[in-house]
Parts: structure tokens; sequence; C-alpha cells
């Protein structure tokens, strides 16, 4: 066969064998750039196709969450007007529909796979602003009315409960719950640490905070912030200083130089000798100082304070000789 002949042929067989088709993109992947890009509708449509998948559920959640950022809020339902005497205006939703339709898709999520980190911090972030709103609520309530001398008890104020919320719970247990689920995976734990931190310095939840302030330990090393962190939050939310004086002697292993560190131990030990003084427990006052001087910096006014309860110690010990 001439080379003519052989290069037709080829051509000849190349030309009759398929072009291989493109790889379907998946509808996961496809469903989260749809997402990225803020094709909400069409997001949605696509990660229709990944029923029962955990990742493409999860997904539908976060396109729901999105929608309902720029959802309107709920509105009361309509009532007779005028009300019936004594009758209270039912309250709006608590939730928006879009809410309640991501917290769904998070819910089958976390049941098709229990580990799913992202699905878990994510239905913590949706409910706990309404846990928080629901929180002050409670705390702006008026105060029982008193009983009316020689006449019958005052009704009893509304209790400010989670109305109309769909059945939905979201009380701080459940919440700190599902941060806590998902600071068991470490794709999102850090995440879940701040969330957990910042929900409980927010309601209160103190045990809640400081779990989070382990787990924020534990994942972020050799940097001073975190001891920084935990060490105000112990003096401020649990007014331990001793425990704080801790914290910020671990972050300054890792900053030396922190001078706003050592101005922080300075002010507790101040603020204790400062209260033995008062009390006149002159001894310990003298101790705290102490311990004070060896933080205090050149010239701050923490130095100016610490000079000037050294001098009226000095006076209470040693009266001048007239």
């Amino acid at each position: 066969m001439s080379v003519t002949l052989a290069a037709a042929a080829a051509c000849t067989k190349d030309a009759a064998e398929p072009t291989a088709a493109p790889a379907p993109v998946e509808p996961v992947a496809e469903g989260r750039s749809l997402l990225e890009q803020g094709r909400l509708d069409d997001a949605i449509a696509r990660l229709g196709d990944a029923a029962g998948d955990p990742e493409g559920l999860y997904l539908q959640g976060r396109v729901w969450a999105k929608k309902a950022e720029t959802a309107p809020l709920p509105t009361p339902p309509p009532v007779a007007s005028p009300l019936p005497r004594g009758a209270v205006a039912p309250a709006a939703p608590e939730f928006k529909d879009e809410e309640l339709r991501a917290l769904e898709a998070y819910q089958k999520a976390i049941a098709a796979r229990a580990d799913l980190g992202e699905a878990h911090l994510a239905v913590a972030e949706l409910l706990a602003p309404h846990a928080v709103r629901h929180l002050d609520r409670q705390r702006a309530a008026p105060a029982p009315r008193q009983r009316r001398r020689g006449g019958k008890p005052e009704p009893p104020a509304p209790a400010p409960a989670a109305t109309n919320s769909g059945g939905v719970e979201f009380g701080p247990d459940r919440i700190v719950a599902e941060y806590s689920a998902a600071a068991r995976s470490p794709q999102v734990a850090r995440a879940a640490a701040d969330g957990l931190i910042a929900f409980g310095t927010r309601t209160g939840r103190v045990d809640a905070a400081e779990a989070g302030f382990r787990q924020l330990l534990e994942l972020v090393k050799e940097k001073p912030e975190p001891f920084i962190q935990y060490g105000n939050f112990l003096l401020e939310h649990k007014g331990d200083g001793d425990a704080a004086i801790e914290q910020y002697r671990q972050a300054l292993i890792w900053k030396s130089d922190d001078e706003a560190t050592r101005l922080r131990i300075a002010d507790i030990y101040l603020a204790r000798g400062a209260e033995h003084f008062g009390k006149q427990h002159f001894a310990l006052a003298d101790e705290a100082f102490k311990q004070a001087a060896k933080w205090v910096a050149p010239g701050s006014p923490q130095e100016g304070q610490l000079r000037s309860y050294q001098r009226q110690l000095l006076e209470i010990r040693m009266p001048a000789v007239r």
C-alpha cells in the first residue's frame, strides 16, 4: 500500500470513530457554582436533581437561607377590626417561609449524614438570631403586676413566647448543641468555636462560651490572641482575675512585648490592691501592689496610681515625725 493510500485509510478510520462527549457536570457541583454566582433559582432547580445527596440538601438550604436575606419580614395574620375587648392581636410568624425551607433542607442533610458539620453550623447560624431576639423580648417584658388592694388580682401579663414559630425549637440548648456538633468537623471547627463563643457570651451561657474558647485554643496554636480573648472573657463575664491573669501570661509567652496585655495584668492587681486598701487590709494591699509593680509601664497612668497607693501605705506604716 502506498503512503498516500495508508494516510487516507487512517483518516477514514479517525473520522469513523465517535468523538468522546464531555463528562456531565454533577448536580451538586453545578448547584454550588450557581449559588456562588447568585443565580439562586437556577441553583434550586439544579440541586433538585441531587435528591437524597447530603451535600446537595445542604446547598439547597444555603440557597433558601440566601433568599431569606432579602425576603420581606413576616406579617401578622389579618384579624377582625376592632378587636374584641381583652383580645390580643396575633403576632407575626417568627420565621420567614424561606428560613423554614432552609431549615428543612439542613435537617434532611443531617438525617442523611449525621456528621455533616456544615449543616449543623448552618442550623445554628440560622436559629441563633431568633434565640437572641426571643431572649431580649423576655428580658424586656414588664414585671408581673401586683394584686390590687381589696379587689381581684391583676391579670398576668402575656408571656413573651416564641409565637408562630412553625413548631421550630430554637431555644439556646438546641443552638449550643448544633454548634457543638459542628465543632467536631475539621472543615468548620473554627467557625463553630467562634459562633459558640459569640452566642454563649451574648445569651449568658458561660458554659457554652468556655467550651468555645477551649476549642479555639486547640485550633489556634502559638498565637497570643486566643489567650487574650479568653482572659478578657474570664475577667468580664466570670470576674475571675486569677484565671484571666493565667491566660494573659500564656499570651505573653508568644508575644512578650505586648504592652497592652501586661497592663491588663497590672490593672487586675491594682484593682485588687485598691479593694484591700479600702477595707484597711493593708498587708494584702501591699502584696497586690508589689505584683502590680512587675507589670506597670514607666510613665503609664497605672504607674501613677501605684505610686500614690504605695505612698499612702508608707505613711500609714511610718507616720511622719512632727
